[in-house]
Order: C-alpha cells, then sequence, then structure tokens
C-alpha cells in the first residue's frame, strides 16, 4: 500500500471509531469497504497501531476492548472530564458489585451458590439489573433438581470495565475493597443510570482464583 493510501486508511479508521460510538474490531472495519478496496489484514492493523502511536502524550488513548477498538479519555485526567456531567451517578451497591464479582471469578455460577458464598439472599433486582445492563448473561443450566441457571459475564462487561480479557482483571486483593473500587467507578463513568439493590456492609469476599477464565469466542 502506498504512503498516500495508507495514510487514506488511517483516516477512515479514525473516523469510523471516533464516529462509532461504540468498540468497533477488525472485521467490523473491513466492512467499511467494497469487496474489491478492502485493505489486508497487516495493513489494518497498521492503521490501528498508527493511530495509538498518535495518542502517546495525549488525554485520549485508543485501547483495545473485548469487543474491538475505542477511543477514550485517559485514566489520569477522568476526573476533570468527569465534570461535563452535572449530576454524578449513585453509587453501585455493595450487594450488586459483589455480585458481579462472583460471577466474573467463578463462572459458570448460579444465583445458590451466589448466595452461599456472600452468606444472604441475591435480591431478584440485582440479577435483574445485571442482566439489564448486559454484564451478565445465562449460558445453561446445571444439572442438578431444580435445573438453575448458570450465569456468567459477557463482553460488554469487559468494555464496560476497559477490560480486553478476563486475564485482565484486577487481583482479588484489589477486589476486597469495594468501597475503593466503586469510587473508582463513580469517577471513570459519570452519568450513568441509577443502580438499585440491597446494601450488604462488612461481608467479605471469597473467591477462589482456581477457576478457568471464560473466553469469548
Amino acid at each position: 500500500m502506498s504512503e498516500m493510501a495508507a495514510q487514506q486508511l488511517k483516516n477512515i479508521v479514525e473516523a469510523a471509531l471516533l464516529a462509532a460510538g461504540e468498540p468497533l474490531n477488525i472485521e467490523r472495519l473491513f466492512t467499511l469497504f467494497e469487496e474489491e478496496q478492502r485493505p489486508e489484514k497487516k495493513a489494518m492493523v497498521t492503521a490501528i497501531e498508527a493511530l495509538q502511536a498518535d495518542c502517546e502524550g495525549r488525554g485520549i488513548e485508543l485501547r483495545e476492548l473485548a469487543s474491538g477498538y475505542r477511543y477514550q479519555a485517559r485514566s489520569e485526567v477522568s476526573r476533570w472530564v468527569s465534570r461535563l456531567w452535572e449530576e454524578r451517578a449513585p453509587r453501585y451497591s455493595r450487594a450488586l458489585l459483589e455480585t458481579l464479582a462472583l460471577v466474573a471469578y467463578r463462572q459458570p455460577i448460579t444465583r445458590a451458590e451466589i448466595e452461599d458464598i456472600r452468606g444472604v439472599a441475591v435480591s431478584s433486582s440485582i440479577m435483574k439489573t445485571l442482566l439489564e445492563r448486559g454484564w451478565v448473561r445465562i449460558i445453561g443450566h446445571r444439572d442438578v433438581p431444580g435445573r438453575p441457571a448458570l450465569y456468567a459475564s459477557t463482553r460488554e462487561f469487559l468494555d464496560y470495565f476497559n477490560l480486553k480479557t478476563l486475564d485482565e482483571l484486577p487481583t482479588l486483593g484489589e477486589l476486597k475493597d469495594l468501597d475503593k473500587f466503586n469510587a473508582e467507578l463513580d469517577l471513570r463513568f459519570p452519568g450513568e443510570g441509577v443502580v438499585e439493590g440491597e446494601e450488604a456492609g462488612g461481608i467479605a469476599l471469597t473467591i477462589s482464583a482456581d477457576v478457568e477464565p471464560l473466553h469469548y469466542d
């Protein structure tokens, strides 16, 4: 590809990523072109890498997430950017964060198993919220009496929490400080809607690390 064609591809990819409003993967970027104009994958990767390099030292970054690439504000400037929103969103309840963490680290997991670990019942509103937000999905049913639903995390969960794969999840030690985690969410994701759920103060997370992460094909 000539230098001019390479620059044009870079411009097209940049414009698409800025206009999309959601992460775009390479396969999706290929759909921007007619069959006879479609660039090689190597050229597309080179264009993306060039755009990432352009962001060095700036307030934005081009980050690869589970669903693709996305332009976003760097975390170090988020406390200024968050002031664009006049109202700060209510923080997520401890109960919701604990439930989401257990799904992420112990998936696939049933609601009863979550309740056994937390030591309290999981309200229906919490599971409904996680499903409606697209952070959790039902991937099957446990082969036991009652056939309870098995819950797992989604690509949307990874995208929202700025992750490419489950391997990038915070350490279990970091997750135990849910108040700090909540504060970071409040800073990084202003303007989000209300998430309701029971408060369950003082309940410690006990999560086994000996779990094979669920990968997305």
